[in-house]
């Protein structure tokens, strides 16, 4: 990409990224291959009381591997894991991207409904599970049937047909399946489901080109601090997201860091584990660092121990940030990505000018632009659809060509975000394209509205959309938690009069105890646009 040298954040890259970092065509597995010969005897995963080396874990890998090669398991069948965050999703993800076939990664939380969709979606031969989610899978098999289901424990209440336990196949082989040969650039290596706006799934293709490119693009852009087998990572990130996988589980193996594994993120038990841990990288949801400022007692817990938190899935509020960082000394780099992305393209780099507020400057041989509708390009500061080209973009979505076409424009992915670049190519997310409110002619982006609520003292988080109205086409409003249950709808909607333009003051504010939120922590907006569409009777499409 020779055009990058012309781009405006070229010039805040440190040399040894200006040279045209090497990103190597490999497999995902030849990471975990790699790091194990680097650091054999070092502690890779911590799970409650396991302390589990690179040596133990590429082991265990290899006899997984090996044994589902004697079961029947070959390159480009997919492979489902709807695991919580435990030690077998590693082994499973790693056992799988070795035999060369596709992980589906899949949330554990899934409705029946769900689980058949995506399995009928990919054609899914193969699912890695625990007993616990037994029951929604004997609804499942009524209509579909899977070739084998291993099951991470021994505890099922029921016991479906062709389902194995995963551990005694570890006991009972060798791990003496080689590694299949991996064409990195063409061969999946992940299906990432993605709901984005409209709830309708897609699975991104990401090939092994995609997702080892993401990690070492990553790692440069944390800098030189950042010190290979040195770090300690804290993963409380469901690792089926793929925020998780590439920044929590892939990244650690990459630089050999010890890889602390929540179960569940319960902010009680995550405080302890960084006061007794020392966790020096924090890979975090906006929900995580909004739990931590609420803690009363967070000072008491050694946050200042981290050298690196970032936060992913859902924009993080500038207040949340700067709170964070004044209760912790602990700075957060802003960043941006998608599940098409692999997910990570920008961040505020630390070797750089921060700029709180913006997602940063893009990835190592990342370019990015902001394009009107017809996708040309636009100057700086204005606004328009994000469009990124880079090695972590995705090959496509699953059988989904008319989906790809509108999203794939000669390599450029079109993210449906709306955003805007200063003159020193910094990006600033303003709205998703199809949450933008167009009122009495005016744009209105709600994340700045949003922005403006959170920085009340009494509003803990915050939900902006536009209502259908017959005079204006929408009206803006807004839903928030407030810590003050004193506060009033009109007081707050007093205090947008008096950091916003008139037009854009919600004209309605409803007061909840909740937002509806993903697994991840990430807003689901089209859950309170399905709520105003009913109880107005009108459609916004």
């Amino acid at each position: 990409m020779d055009k990058l040298i012309d781009r405006p954040w070229y010039r805040f890259y440190p040399e040894v990224m200006n040279n045209s970092p090497s990103l190597p065509e490999c497999s995902v597995y030849q990471l975990l291959h790699d790091s194990e010969k680097k650091y054999g005897d070092k502690v890779a995963l911590r799970f409650q009381d396991q302390r589990i080396s690179y040596r133990e874990l590429k082991d265990t890998v290899d006899r997984l591997a090996s044994s589902w090669y004697e079961m029947g398991i070959r390159k480009g069948e997919r492979i489902g894991l709807m695991l919580s965050n435990q030690p077998m999703y590693v082994y499973a993800y790693y056992a799988a991207q070795k035999l060369g076939a596709t992980v589906v990664q899949m949330n554990p939380m899934y409705m029946p409904r769900e689980i058949e969709e995506i399995s009928h979606e990919v054609g899914l031969s193969y699912l890695v599970t625990e007993s616990k989610y037994m029951d929604k899978l004997e609804i499942v098999t009524k209509s579909y049937t899977f070739e084998q289901i291993f099951l991470a424990d021994e505890n099922p209440s029921v016991l479906l047909p062709n389902t194995h336990f995963i551990e005694r196949l570890i006991e009972n082989s060798a791990p003496d399946q080689g590694a299949i040969e991996i064409q990195a650039k063409d061969d999946i290596a992940v299906i990432q489901f993605t709901g984005g706006t409209t709830g309708k799934m897609k699975g991104a293709m990401l090939t092994h080109y995609n997702l080892v490119s993401n990690v070492i693009q990553s790692y440069l852009m944390y800098g030189s601090e950042m010190k290979l087998g040195e770090e300690i990572t804290l993963t409380a990130t469901p690792l089926y997201h793929v925020y998780a996988m590439t920044s929590g589980m892939n990244l650690s193996i990459y630089i050999g860091a010890t890889n602390i594994i929540v179960p569940k993120f319960e902010v009680n038990e995550v405080l302890r584990i960084i006061r007794e841990e020392q966790p020096t990288f924090f890979p975090g949801v906006p929900t995580m660092y909004n739990a931590f400022v609420n803690h009363p007692d967070v000072n008491e817990f050694g946050l200042h121990c981290f050298k690196f938190c970032s936060s992913g899935s859902a924009p993080l509020p500038i207040e949340v940030i700067n709170r964070f960082e004044e209760i912790t000394g602990a700075v957060i780099g802003e960043g941006f990505g998608m599940s098409e992305t692999s997910p990570s393209t920008h961040r505020n780099p630390p070797f750089g000018e921060r700029k709180i507020g913006s997602i940063g400057i893009p990835f190592p041989e990342t370019d990015c632009q902001i394009v009107d509708e017809d996708g040309n390009e636009l100057p700086p500061k204005s606004v328009g659809e994000l469009a990124i080209k880079g090695p972590q973009v995705m090959k496509g979505y699953w059988n989904k060509p008319e989906e790809t076409s509108e999203s794939l424009k000669n390599g450029w992915l079109l993210t449906g975000d709306l955003a805007t670049m200063d003159k020193d190519g910094y990006f600033y997310i303003v709205g998703r394209k199809k949450e933008m409110i167009i009122t009495g002619g005016f744009n209105v982006y709600p994340q700045e509205i949003e922005g403006v609520l959170y920085k009340h003292a009494s509003v803990k988080e915050a939900a902006v959309i536009g209502v259908p109205h017959e005079h204006s086409g929408e009206r803006v409003k807004a839903f928030v938690v407030v810590e003050d249950s004193s506060i009033s709808e009109d007081e707050l909607i007093a205090y947008c009069y008096e950091h916003l333009t008139r037009y854009k003051v919600p004209k309605q504010i409803e007061i909840r105890d909740s937002l509806p939120r993903n697994t991840v922590g990430k807003l689901l907006k089209r859950l309170l646009l399905k709520e105003e569409s009913i109880e107005t009777g009108r459609s916004r499409i």
